[in-house]
């Protein structure tokens, strides 16, 4: 059975458009496939002065992410507020895995040399 994780985009104050929805679906997606500990995707979409802001916010298992983007439009938007995302689960997910691995390898029993 297909795990799925909850994506709610949010269009404030512009019309919803479904290419821009389908294109961070996709995104938070293959972030879920990558990072098994993500629960939900909460992104916000809206448009600011002359250009787009996104809002983003992810939770998940000892996870807590927000984080923001601006650009012209909302798709190149969006996008960049994925690759902040991206790369702040990547660095939350890498300090669990080498934190383990330090610690085991701290906690083994060192060799001896016999003369």
């Amino acid at each position: 059975m297909a795990q799925t994780t909850p994506v709610v985009v949010h269009f404030k104050d512009m019309d919803s458009s479904e290419r821009i929805l389908k294109s961070i679906e996709k995104r938070c997606e293959q972030l879920r496939d990558e990072f098994h500990e993500v629960a939900r995707f909460e992104i916000t979409v809206s448009e600011e002065g002359a250009g787009y802001s996104v809002q983003g916010h992810v939770t998940g298992k000892n996870t807590d992410i927000g984080t923001h983007a601006k650009a012209g439009n909302a798709g190149p938007a969006a996008d960049a507020l994925l690759d902040k995302i991206e790369r702040q689960l990547r660095r939350i997910h890498d300090k669990r895995i080498y934190a383990q691995r330090r610690d085991a390898r701290r906690d083994s029993p060192k060799r001896t040399e016999h003369a």
